[in-house]
């Protein structure tokens, strides 16, 4: 049998023997593509900055993202889970360190036997610490875990703010073009009222049928029918932008201007691997996947022994109270142990924490690389977007020139009495048509570029002394 010394000696070796290989183990590395598929002309800026939203040129617009900065219901919920997830962090990290308690306690003892009666007072007033020693690094490992989880709820903040301010911008744009549609309807009102009035004069001189006054009449009601439909989609689409801003929708207007007004933000992708960096979203998987990792090597540590050493000290009567020697009055008292626990049998409770912590690392090890391809799918799919909106400008305008070209000509024919009714029908519901969907299309470019600058993280980037990733076979951990 070896000495007490050496029994010690030889554990404490063995012990920080095992430590060394209780790591975190490394995800496996993620490879991203040089260039993203869809791209846009190079002379265009690159990343979107902080103040994306500025670049469409609406006062408006930029004070309705600092309402929703400060009010927007999703984010303050965000703020609260940090504070939550930082008081973790702060419960976890003091278990590296020693507890220190103050007890003070007092009994008082009394007893009569034919020997006569006695009574005396007990106390004790001390400093208890005790303090784990972290051979394996659990207690580091479980304090690294809540550590990341605050970052990753940092990280989600962010990219909860990200979503909101792109909400609002798209549902801002939404209002604009809705009440443009509804302009536009009414002009469809005013235009059929007047082919109505053409026909209801030439239908009295004998120069038209009833057919052709049936028909108009039914034009007229048809166009007057899309009002109301386009009033209550208005009233949604200010409902909802009120939700995203935090106010109530009662009594919530914007004011607006024309979509034309509006300027369109130069935004472009860089390279794919640098939106590892760029999207919030993307680092929380990574912290998330981090913290599991730690969690693992608790969950490891948590098969080995585990030693704790105490220590009380102060003043106490007696001074020592023990079951063989004791010492009466009042002194000064020390008291010191250690304990060496290793768990023999739990049913496989501990070694079922290990495997479920295995299980949830492999689990955010995919949810990762999930989070990388669908923010590479973001950008390609806005780029996308982008591009092929940019080929149909010139054809939008070309068929909304020739759509008011064509309509003004017929119905000039029809009133002179050279053209047909039906070619004017025909041309006032081509006018119609192009108009609303030329509002559309306009609507769609300026949606398109906010899904842009959001699929680009919105002028996010991760917090400086984070790991950087290489161009090719990026390892983050």
């Amino acid at each position: 049998m070896l000495p007490g010394g050496a029994f010690i000696g030889c554990g404490l070796v063995a012990c920080f023997s095992v430590a060394c290989t209780l790591q975190a183990t490394k995800p496996p590395a993620v490879s991203m593509p040089a260039s993203f598929e869809q791209t846009l002309p190079s002379d265009q800026a690159a990343w979107p900055g902080k103040d994306w939203y500025r670049g469409f040129g609406s006062p408006e617009l930029n004070g309705l993202i600092e309402q929703a900065s400060s009010n927007n219901f999703d984010l303050s919920e965000a703020r609260s889970r940090i504070a939550q997830a930082d008081a973790r962090a702060r419960q976890a990290h003091a278990a590296i360190l020693p507890s220190v308690d103050a007890t003070g306690n007092a009994n008082y003892l009394a007893g009569h036997s034919v020997n006569g009666t006695a009574h005396e007072t007990d106390w004790a007033a001390l400093l208890s610490a005790s303090y784990e020693v972290d051979f394996w690094g659990r207690n580091r490992a479980t304090a690294d875990s809540a550590r990341l989880l605050t970052v990753a709820a940092r990280a989600d903040h962010d990219t909860v703010a990200l979503t909101a301010l792109a909400g609002v911008a798209n549902g801002y744009f939404q209002v604009l073009s809705l009440r443009e549609r509804l302009g536009i309807a009414h002009s469809n009102v005013v235009a059929a009222r007047s082919l109505m009035a053409i026909v209801d004069s030439r239908f009295n001189v004998g120069l038209s049928n009833p057919v052709e006054v049936a028909t108009q009449k039914a034009a007229v009601a048809s166009a007057e029918l899309t009002i109301p439909e386009l009033e209550q989609w208005q009233v949604e689409a200010l409902a909802a932008l009120a939700l995203l801003v935090g106010r109530q929708p009662e009594g919530f207007t914007v004011e607006g201007s024309p979509l034309e007004s509006l300027t369109e933000p130069a935004v472009t992708a860089g390279l794919p691997s640098e939106l590892l960096q760029r999207r919030p979203d993307v680092y929380t998987a990574e912290a998330n996947l981090k913290s599991a990792s730690a969690d693992l090597v608790a969950a490891r540590a948590a098969l080995y022994p585990s030693l704790s050493l105490t220590a009380s000290g102060g003043l106490q009567n007696p001074a020592v109270n023990a079951a063989i020697v004791s010492l009466s009055g009042v002194g000064p008292t020390v008291n010191l142990g250690a304990s060496l626990v290793q768990t023999i049998f739990d049913g496989g409770r501990l070694r079922a924490l290990r495997a479920e912590a295995q299980a949830k690392q492999e689990e955010l090890v995919t949810k990762y690389r999930a989070a990388i391809v669908a923010g590479l799918v973001d950008v390609e799919n806005s780029l996308s977007a982008i591009r092929h909106l940019d080929a149909a400008r010139a054809f939008q305008q070309e068929n909304l020139a020739q759509s008011e070209r064509a309509f003004e000509g017929a119905q000039l024919r029809y009133k002179e009495g050279y053209g047909d009714f039906v070619t004017v029908l025909g041309a006032q519901r081509t006018l119609y048509s192009a108009r609303d969907q030329f509002s559309q299309y306009q609507l769609a470019r300026l949606q398109a570029l906010v899904s842009l600058c959001k699929a680009l993280g919105g002028g996010w980037q991760a917090p400086e002394g984070a790991a950087q990733p290489q161009a090719a076979g990026l390892q983050h951990f």
